[in-house]
Protein backbone atom coordinates (compact mmCIF):
# COMPACT_ATOMS: atom_id res chain seq x y z
CA UNK A 1 0.00 0.00 0.00
CA UNK A 2 1.16 3.46 -0.80
CA UNK A 3 -0.49 6.81 -0.16
CA UNK A 4 -0.77 9.83 2.07
CA UNK A 5 -0.80 8.96 5.76
CA UNK A 6 -4.13 9.31 7.54
CA UNK A 7 -6.10 7.82 10.39
CA UNK A 8 -7.77 4.47 9.70
CA UNK A 9 -5.56 2.98 7.00
CA UNK A 10 -4.60 -0.17 8.89
CA UNK A 11 -8.10 -0.57 10.33
CA UNK A 12 -9.66 -0.30 6.87
CA UNK A 13 -7.36 -2.83 5.24
CA UNK A 14 -7.53 -5.20 8.23
CA UNK A 15 -11.33 -5.09 8.06
CA UNK A 16 -11.33 -6.11 4.38
CA UNK A 17 -9.02 -9.01 5.22
CA UNK A 18 -10.99 -10.11 8.29
CA UNK A 19 -14.28 -10.06 6.39
CA UNK A 20 -12.74 -12.56 3.94
CA UNK A 21 -11.31 -14.76 6.73
CA UNK A 22 -7.74 -13.78 5.80
CA UNK A 23 -5.20 -13.78 8.62
CA UNK A 24 -2.41 -11.19 8.85
CA UNK A 25 0.85 -13.05 9.57
CA UNK A 26 3.24 -10.09 9.45
CA UNK A 27 2.90 -6.38 8.84
CA UNK A 28 5.47 -3.66 8.28
CA UNK A 29 4.73 0.02 7.86
CA UNK A 30 6.66 3.24 7.61
CA UNK A 31 6.35 6.82 6.49
CA UNK A 32 8.68 7.71 3.60
CA UNK A 33 8.75 11.41 2.73
CA UNK A 34 5.14 11.92 3.89
CA UNK A 35 3.90 8.75 2.17
CA UNK A 36 2.48 5.81 4.10
CA UNK A 37 3.98 2.49 2.96
CA UNK A 38 2.80 -0.87 4.29
CA UNK A 39 3.59 -4.47 3.41
CA UNK A 40 1.49 -7.25 4.90
CA UNK A 41 2.03 -10.98 4.62
CA UNK A 42 -1.30 -12.76 4.88
CA UNK A 43 -2.58 -16.33 4.93
CA UNK A 44 -5.33 -16.91 2.36
CA UNK A 45 -5.56 -20.66 3.05
CA UNK A 46 -8.97 -20.30 4.71
CA UNK A 47 -10.12 -17.30 2.66
CA UNK A 48 -13.72 -17.09 1.56
CA UNK A 49 -12.72 -15.28 -1.67
CA UNK A 50 -10.05 -15.78 -4.34
CA UNK A 51 -7.06 -13.51 -5.02
CA UNK A 52 -8.86 -11.64 -7.83
CA UNK A 53 -11.81 -10.80 -5.58
CA UNK A 54 -9.43 -9.79 -2.80
CA UNK A 55 -7.64 -7.40 -5.15
CA UNK A 56 -10.96 -5.87 -6.19
CA UNK A 57 -12.03 -5.32 -2.57
CA UNK A 58 -8.64 -3.88 -1.65
CA UNK A 59 -8.78 -1.57 -4.70
CA UNK A 60 -12.17 -0.28 -3.56
CA UNK A 61 -10.95 0.29 0.01
CA UNK A 62 -7.78 1.88 -1.32
CA UNK A 63 -9.76 4.39 -3.37
CA UNK A 64 -11.84 5.20 -0.30
CA UNK A 65 -8.67 5.78 1.74
CA UNK A 66 -6.67 7.49 -1.02
CA UNK A 67 -4.20 4.61 -1.38
CA UNK A 68 -2.74 2.40 -4.08
CA UNK A 69 -3.15 -1.19 -2.86
CA UNK A 70 -1.60 -4.18 -4.62
CA UNK A 71 -2.08 -7.85 -3.74
CA UNK A 72 0.15 -10.54 -5.18
CA UNK A 73 0.88 -14.17 -4.52
CA UNK A 74 3.98 -14.88 -2.43
CA UNK A 75 5.68 -16.72 -5.31
CA UNK A 76 5.50 -13.62 -7.51
CA UNK A 77 6.74 -11.40 -4.68
CA UNK A 78 9.70 -13.69 -3.96
CA UNK A 79 10.62 -13.91 -7.65
CA UNK A 80 10.54 -10.13 -8.06
CA UNK A 81 12.62 -9.50 -4.93
CA UNK A 82 15.27 -12.19 -5.15
CA UNK A 83 18.94 -11.32 -5.00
Amino acid sequence: MLGKDRVGIIAGIATVLAEANINILDISQTILQEFFVMIAVVDIGQATIDLAELQQRLDEKGKELGLKVTAQHEDIFRFMHRI
